[in-house]
């Protein structure tokens, strides 16, 4: 059994609306390095925490957390597309493992992921189904969210069950960093977009090129000091990327909803994702952290942070 870690934000607009070339460049090589590591570990499981924007998921039903048996991956923004290779016993023993665990997980067989689950995966394998995958779902788009020490609990049941598997295992953490994506509050909606909220599954093919194109545009704006997203915080994300590192996993078990957002941007939520993944890695046991790479991208409206783990055994022997 082994198990390893890697977080890193995700953006949509990287394929869609050009950044300094340099930094381009950077990120995508730094996710070419990641994908060789990953061949060479060859995992026989990866167990992704990620978020939806109110494409898959919706009020009409939203758990805090939610293990996909079955899922497809919508292909929003050209990303991926098409059905997970999800091992469903695995699945659900990881669901009664977590439920054993105090931790009231939902499950679905008809998971609906967008580009949160599937980018990362495109990056490091090319595409959606390279490896067997358990997709975990965290709400970080729909308020009231579960707090980040419910995060860290599912995250360590998540972590114990799979130390448990004679298996190699991947952690991924799909999310973040500070970013404020155009996603609307059901509090101030108006009823067309609060039943989009609601229930806004399958939506034809225009209206979803439509959000798409309003996401590129607010990014372009955000790059021009315009508009009214809340810019990205490099250095708030470089502290919760270092205080990851060193374990310091409850750091921001006092932090509101409200308070994250004016520091983050309503994506900011998304580092949920890491706490989890982080916290699952814990509980596989002691860990060694690497900082891979960090830079602002407004034109990417990212925050753009990878990260990298591996029990402090490997890093010793290396």
């Amino acid at each position: 059994m082994t198990v390893r870690l890697i977080c890193a934000s995700h953006t949509p607009l990287m394929d869609h609306v050009d950044a300094d070339p340099a930094v381009d460049r950077a990120v995508r090589a730094h996710f070419a390095a990641l994908a060789e590591e990953v061949r060479a570990y060859d995992p026989e499981l990866v167990v992704q925490f990620a978020p939806d924007h109110f494409k898959g998921f919706f009020y009409d039903m939203l758990p805090p957390f939610t293990v996909g048996i079955r899922a497809t991956a919508i292909g929003d923004y050209d990303i991926g597309g098409g059905d997970f290779d999800i091992p469903e016993d695995l699945a659900l023993d990881c669901v009664r493992a977590v439920r054993g665990a105090d931790v009231d997980v939902a499950l679905s067989y008809r998971m609906q992921a967008d580009h949160g689950f599937a980018q990362l995966l495109m990056l490091l394998g090319g595409r959606i189904d390279a490896w067997p995958v358990l997709p975990v779902h965290v709400n970080c788009a729909g308020p009231p969210l579960p707090s980040f020490r419910r995060v860290r609990a599912l995250g360590e049941a998540v972590g114990r069950w799979a130390a448990g598997l004679d298996k190699r295992v991947l952690i991924l953490g799909s999310g973040g960093l500070s970013h404020d994506p155009p996603i609307p509050s059901i509090a101030t909606a108006p009823p067309p977009v609060a039943e989009m909220l609601i229930a806004g599954r399958n939506p034809p093919v225009e209206a979803r090129r439509a959000r798409e194109q309003a996401n590129f545009e607010a990014a372009r704006r955000l790059a021009r000091g315009e508009g009214r997203a809340t810019p990205l915080n490099p250095g708030w994300d470089r502290a919760f990327m270092a205080g990851m590192a060193a374990g310091d996993l409850a750091m921001l078990d006092g932090l509101g909803e409200e308070e994250l957002t004016r520091i983050a941007g309503c994506g900011g939520h998304e580092v949920r994702n890491w706490v989890a993944a982080y916290a699952a890695m814990a509980a596989a046991g002691p860990f060694a952290a690497r900082h891979i790479f960090y830079h602002d991208i407004p034109q990417w409206n990212a925050g753009m942070g990878i990260a990298a783990a591996a029990p402090a055994t490997d890093m010793a022997a290396a």
